[in-house]
């Protein structure tokens, strides 16, 4: 059988493990790996949770121990494209046979009573992945909440929480409080915790955790704080240190808060004798790439994919499009998960953009167009419904000026199908060069 064989019989099988659902709790994951021989303990890390920002930080921070001469394990989720991107070594992801291989060893070595769920599957996946490749430091993000999530099983060296909202209610609580209580779920003993939680409800919350853990809580905007400059730098008035002409490769303001906690971060790995330089450092977060984050792939049209997946990712695009593309015509190709507030992510959106075109990834999660198009009607009024979401990025793209711009948001999932559908050769959009961006457009 050959590798793409291989490699497609495989994710079909780890896919279909979704019917199993989320079910929380570390039993399952902890007798897997002792089944692996406990991979999560010959390498250190550092563990990221929050609603937002946790990927940028997780890649960038990545970046920085990348650019600093360590051997890198990355762990985040979901994919936009390939699920190989999940797992990646030295900011290169895993090779579809190294898939298989992975996904084979985990499969015969547990013998637990209950199938794994599919995101314990990847995670163990992971860990045994770094183990074998015998990285230095892993960053990796968690999955959903913190406590009882799956990547919970790990000794971090630095624990990263970078915000706090409304999310996944049914799992999480319903409330801003009982929702920092799992995230701050991952602060471990004597472990110091970077955090950019701002509700006064949750930091009482996370540092009773920290208190009763004993772990040095460091806040932003009160251990650590940022200061914007001309130019579009910025600096950065640490704990120990104050580094100035900082920039980020990621578009957007909320990025220089989320590069905040990663430089926190940074100078307590350097209590441990880590030795990240400033240069390093600068590198590092000026290289930073994170797919589907204010991701400009056209200038002509204007294209951006952003996943925006939430109540306040929607807040900050909105934000975005109302300050840089205020001089352009805005089409939103826009598909949301069923679980999120879709409502208030519309009100959010629509009133920045000109016309809507609502869509619907895949996933089976997703939420009905219909539903979507009969709050979007009563905010603008031109809305389109096309259910596929390449035929919906296709329509934008046909029916809009060069001089104007289309965002692709509302889902990761959206954008990982968008993203797919813009690869392709007869996609009617023209390439952004390297290190171009949106700023200033």
């Amino acid at each position: 059988m050959a590798t793409q064989e291989r490699y497609r019989k495989c994710l079909n099988e780890m896919f279909a493990l979704r019917r199993f659902g989320i079910k929380l709790g570390l039993s399952t994951i902890r007798n897997i790996l002792k089944g692996l021989g406990n991979p999560e303990r010959r390498f250190q890390s550092v563990h990221v949770a929050g609603t937002n920002g946790k990927g940028s930080i997780a890649s960038a921070l990545a970046s920085i121990l990348h650019g600093s001469g360590y051997k890198v394990g990355l762990y985040t989720s979901p994919h936009l494209v390939r699920f190989n991107e999940r797992i990646q070594v030295n900011l290169l992801p895993v090779t579809d046979k190294k898939v298989v291989e992975l996904y084979r060893s985990v499969k015969r070595r547990y013998q637990g009573r209950r199938e794994p769920t599919f995101f314990e599957y990847t995670t163990a996946m992971a860990f045994y992945e770094f183990a074998r490749r015998g990285v230095d430091w892993a960053v990796v993000e968690t999955g959903m909440g913190g406590r009882l999530d799956a990547t919970n099983i790990l000794s971090p060296a630095l624990s990263i929480i970078s915000n706090v909202s409304l999310e996944h209610q049914a799992y999480l609580g319903s409330t801003i409080a009982q929702i920092a209580r799992e995230k701050g779920g991952i602060i471990k003993e004597k472990t110091p915790v970077v955090t950019g939680v701002t509700q006064a409800k949750a930091i009482a919350v996370l540092e009773e955790i920290a208190a009763r853990k004993k772990a040095p809580i460091y806040r932003l905007g009160r251990s650590f704080r940022t200061r914007r400059t001309a130019g579009g730098s910025f600096t950065y008035r640490g704990i120990d240190e104050t580094w100035r002409d900082l920039r980020v490769g990621l578009n957007g303001k909320h990025q220089v808060l989320n590069a905040a906690l990663v430089l926190a971060a940074c100078e307590i790995l350097n209590r441990r004798k880590v030795g990240l330089q400033i240069e390093g450092v600068k590198t590092g977060l000026l290289n930073n790439v994170w797919p589907g984050r204010l991701e400009v792939v056209s200038t002509r049209p204007l294209v951006i994919l952003d996943g925006a997946h939430n109540r306040i990712a929607a807040h900050t695009l909105a934000q975005y499009i109302r300050e840089h593309l205020k001089n352009k015509k805005v089409t939103l190709v826009i598909g949301i998960l069923d679980d999120k507030p879709y409502a208030a992510m519309l009100k959010s959106l629509l009133p920045v953009c000109s016309r809507a075109i609502i869509t619907r990834p895949k996933i089976d999660r997703a939420t009905d167009p219909a539903r979507l198009f009969a709050i979007a009607q009563k905010i603008i009024g031109d809305v389109t419904v096309i259910g596929d979401v390449e035929a919906a990025v296709a329509h934008a793209l046909n029916t809009v000026s060069a001089q104007d711009a289309v965002c692709i948001a509302g889902s990761l999932y959206v954008v990982g199908e968008a993203k797919e559908a813009l690869g392709k050769k007869d996609t009617p959009v023209r390439r952004t060069p390297a290190g171009e961006s949106a700023w200033g457009l």
